[in-house]
């Protein structure tokens, strides 16, 4: 994630923004812009089917790509 910019946008309102539910296994979804002009969404499993270890699964690689951006969250 060199030289890019990452979009993670958090809702106090929706404990589940970021997440969704596919055939029974959680899945995040979050965007990266690596130039000005473009992004790119990633989405890959959490592995799981529990929603409350998909929100700390979510939650600790949001705590990883953060700090390896030097980013600060954005809440809307």
């Amino acid at each position: 994630m060199q030289n890019s910019t990452l979009a993670i946008r958090t809702q106090a309102d929706n404990r589940d923004h970021h997440l969704w539910n596919n055939n029974g296994t959680w899945f995040v979804h979050y965007t990266v812009h690596p130039d000005p002009l473009t992004k790119q969404r990633i989405r890959h499993s959490l592995s799981t089917k529990s929603l409350a270890e998909a929100r700390e699964r979510r939650d600790s690689l949001f705590r990883r790509l953060l700090t390896l951006s030097g980013a600060a969250p954005q809440t809307n």
